[in-house]
């Protein structure tokens, strides 16, 4: 029986708003020390609680500020939520800002073993990876080049080969099957489906219900931050689609 790699519990996040008036730097400063300063607080998320076992790829859907990316970036670690707790078996991946973790000083050679070092592979292990990362990537030619002069799609694809030939036990795709041309969109969903196959534990934002539907063996559906429904991806899907058309 497969383990859990991931339980949520009771997590909750909220923001403070600001809805002081006041534009300039010294007028937000005098009304901080005079403690004029109005917040509204909005709730995020309220009392997630779920779990995923290893080699589960759960799909996450919902309307724009449902709350998808606070809940990844919490069980990424990459937010402390307000309350609840996320623990975690296992190495993660965030593919949630591809490319956040590059220098644009640096040559596509170099953010290779940057990125690498930032997901928290050793430079041994990112040197028997490179040429497998260099090709996936199709950059060869651009490789040596600061990626200051890459494209936005050049940089995606090169961060995308990063995150995915290094076999991570845990991935948080965030709707980034949309990377480089149609060529490189086909290669770069056979790697994820490679990926879902080996036993990676995948968690997959996508407001493309076909991918939804076609990757995924669970969904989790989320409204207003709290959860409305998870289950079967044909049941929970229907229901979404049955709501919103």
């Amino acid at each position: 029986m497969a383990r859990k790699i991931i339980e949520v519990v009771d997590v909750s996040m909220q923001f403070k708003l600001e809805q002081n008036k006041e534009k300039s730097l010294k007028g937000f400063m005098v009304a901080a020390l005079q403690k004029k300063i109005q917040y509204e607080v909005f709730q995020a998320l309220e009392d997630i609680s779920f779990s995923v076992k290893k080699g589960e790829v759960l799909g996450i859907i919902g309307k724009n500020g449902a709350g998808k990316s606070t809940l990844l970036k919490i069980i990424s670690g990459i937010m402390k939520p307000t309350k609840g707790k996320v623990e975690v078996k296992g190495n993660i991946v965030p593919m949630l800002e591809l490319g956040s973790g590059f220098d644009f000083e640096l040559t596509g050679r170099e953010n290779i073993f940057l990125n690498g070092a930032i997901l928290g592979y050793s430079k041994e292990y990112l040197k028997q990876k490179y040429k497998e990362i260099v090709n996936f990537s199709e950059l060869e030619r651009f490789i040596d080049t600061p990626i200051r002069n890459y494209s936005s799609g050049m940089m995606m694809r090169l961060a995308f080969s990063i995150a995915t030939v290094v076999n991570p036990e845990v991935l948080i795709v965030d709707e980034i099957l949309s990377v480089g041309d149609a060529s490189f969109q086909e290669k770069s969903r056979t790697r994820m489906l490679e990926l879902m196959g080996g036993g990676t534990t995948v968690f997959f934002v996508s407001h493309d219900l076909s991918q939804i539907e076609a990757m995924c063996n669970r969904v989790l559906w989320l409204q207003e931050g709290k959860v409305k429904m998870i289950g079967n991806t044909e049941a929970v899907c229907a229901a979404y689609k049955n709501c919103y058309g």
